[in-house]
């Protein structure tokens, strides 16, 4: 599962001209879920998501994560994570998880996010999104837990 945060100012998620997340302060993290994903996963990035450390101390370092700031948690789902762009000129998605297995993995993940954290806001899976962020910093990282590896049959 591939996480892509972002620490913002703010950031909104719109579906056909109607805003269905926002958050103030805190993250935007695109979420991407790969073939051999499983619950596993979603469990580790989020606790990755929630305790990385990427807002500035009263030193201005980073050391501060998510928890520390009870700042907003925006999830939106993006299968292009997901893409292989090694060759060619048109990314490939044969490492993307079928689409009701990510739906169904991007749902256990924002379950578990508003069990764990206060402010929690998603995009909407296999919808046409508008998705607008103020990026600070900016900021910006890739945070992966790969999928299991596949025992031989």
């Amino acid at each position: 599962m591939i996480g892509l945060l972002q620490r913002v100012t703010h950031a909104s998620v719109v579906v056909n001209g109607e805003t269905i997340g926002a958050i103030d302060n805190g993250l935007l993290v695109l979420i991407g879920v790969q073939r051999g994903d499983s619950p596993k996963q979603a469990q580790r990035l989020l606790q990755r998501l929630l305790a990385y450390r990427i807002f500035p101390d009263a030193d201005g370092r980073m050391n501060l994560s998510l928890n520390d700031t009870g700042g907003g948690l925006l999830l939106v789902p993006q299968f292009t994570l997901a893409a292989d762009t090694q060759k060619g000129n048109r990314p490939s998605f044969g490492s993307a998880a079928d689409p009701a297995l990510a739906a169904g993995l991007f749902s256990e993940l924002v379950a578990l996010a508003t069990q764990q954290h206060a402010e929690v806001a998603t995009g909407e899976f296999g919808a046409d999104m508008q998705v607008s962020l103020c990026n600070t910093g900016p900021v910006t990282f890739w945070l992966e837990v790969p999928p299991d590896k596949q025992q031989p049959g």
